[in-house]
């Protein structure tokens, strides 16, 4: 289970890497070429995982619920945002309000047990855990605003 917290982590400082890395190319060709060029690549080096890597499965993209492919889009909405807003708001305030958009919404998924996922409980501690991403948010806003003004 720490193993898996600590690739999650290193996913993380890799999608912050990206971000920093798209929004600057995003300046540089535009926002939906960025894009485009990402997923390009990413779909290359997938199929090359899958060809060499991934085991058979029992369903194929013809079997599964059509729902289930929709996630794609939220991956672009995902990239389009993050490669046209790093460069406006700066790479740690668009991931911390990723990362707040990415908490309410598992945490509404887990609650409600949407998705096929198995409910998980609202409480206290996941309570607290989405207002301390928020006060950060606060946080690190109010600290641009301070160097901005110097």
């Amino acid at each position: 289970m720490i193993l898996v917290i600590i690739l999650a982590i290193a996913s993380g400082m890799a999608l912050s890497t990206q971000a920093a890395i798209n929004g600057q190319l995003g300046e540089k060709i535009g926002v939906v070429k960025t894009a485009l060029i990402t997923f390009g690549i990413a779909t290359v080096i997938t199929a090359l995982l899958i060809l060499f890597f991934e085991p058979v499965y029992a369903s194929n993209l013809l079997t599964v619920p059509k729902w289930q492919l929709t996630g794609a889009f939220f991956g672009i909405l995902y990239l389009v945002v993050m490669v046209a807003s790093v460069p406006r708001i700066g790479i740690a305030i668009a991931t911390v309000s990723t990362i707040l958009g990415q908490m309410m919404m598992s945490m509404i998924i887990d609650t409600q047990g949407w998705l096929g996922n198995a409910p998980i409980a609202l409480n206290p501690w996941r309570i607290a855990a989405m207002v301390s991403i928020a006060i950060a948010l606060c946080f690190i806003y109010k600290a641009n605003q301070a160097e901005r003004n110097h």
